[in-house]
């Protein structure tokens, strides 16, 4: 499978480490009052859909970058890809 990086173009994907949901990005508020509640959701409760899905991506073996890669976990179609401190930019998380 062949990852078209936004910065380094076309990459193997050996190179890159899928570290799951893209969801992972909003991190829940640990100051809230229902904070546990929204921590074990967060870690524990994931879905896990056939088709599109967005995903986590780690340049491990590259330049270290974070990507978030809109892909059909049934045929390995990579549609989007996009660097993930962007999405969180643009999802309101300046993280």
């Amino acid at each position: 499978m062949i990852i078209n990086h936004p910065l380094l173009g076309p990459r193997d994907a050996a190179e890159f480490v899928c570290l799951g949901d893209a969801s992972l990005i909003n991190r829940p508020d640990w100051q809230a009052d229902d904070a546990a509640d929204q921590f074990y959701e967060y870690l524990y409760l994931r879905d896990n859909p056939a088709g599109e899905h967005r995903e986590l991506w780690y340049h491990e073996q590259g330049d270290r970058s974070w990507l978030v890669l809109t892909r059909n976990t049934l045929t390995h179609e990579i549609t989007k890809v996009e660097l993930a401190r962007t999405v969180a930019r643009s999802e309101g998380r300046d993280r």
